[in-house]
């Protein structure tokens, strides 16, 4: 049977002593009963916590950096799908150019711009590619050199969109 008075809880309450209550109280603290935790420990929490938000947040944003690129590739492939059968159904040649300035591409033909498509605004990528433009005949296959490489990037990542010049599109 234990004494009480020391400000241990579920022990019988007896009258106190002086000797007793200080002895009571130390071993309630330190001893192996105890209910907190140290600063030290809860620091270490904290910073493992914040490392770990630390990697997830990067992940984070390099998957949405690579989702985004790729939906602009993908819109940038159908802006060219668009264009070439739109050069099949009008029987005349339908341009695609591409502004790396303001990321944006044009579907163009003898009447005037079909479609515009604002790649850097609706998606914040940039574009390189190694021709400004390519044109497609009434056969829907590419008129003169028409090899045409597109790259996206946004962030660390980088999509690629190649045209050959057989009206082919691979992303």
């Amino acid at each position: 049977m234990q004494r009480s008075g020391t400000g241990c809880s579920g022990l019988i309450p007896l009258p106190p002593t002086l000797d007793h209550n200080v002895a009571a109280m130390t071993s309630c603290a330190f001893g192996s009963g105890r209910r907190g935790h140290t600063l030290l420990e809860l620091t270490l929490v904290l910073v493992i916590m914040g490392l770990t938000g630390l990697v997830l947040i990067r992940q984070a944003h390099l998957m949405m950096d690579r989702i985004e690129a790729r939906n602009a590739v993908r819109a940038a492939g159908a802006l060219m799908d668009r264009a070439r059968n739109e050069a099949i159904a009008q029987q005349a040649l339908v341009s695609v150019r591409i502004d790396t300035a303001t990321a944006s591409m044009d579907v163009l033909s003898r009447t005037g711009r079909i479609s515009h498509e604002p790649l850097g605004a609706s998606h914040g990528v940039t574009l390189s590619t190694t021709r400004d433009s390519v044109t497609y005949d009434v056969r829907g296959l590419g008129y003169g050199a028409a090899n045409l490489t597109l790259l996206v990037r946004r962030g660390a990542a980088v999509e690629s969109l190649v045209t050959s010049r057989l009206g082919r599109i691979r992303y």
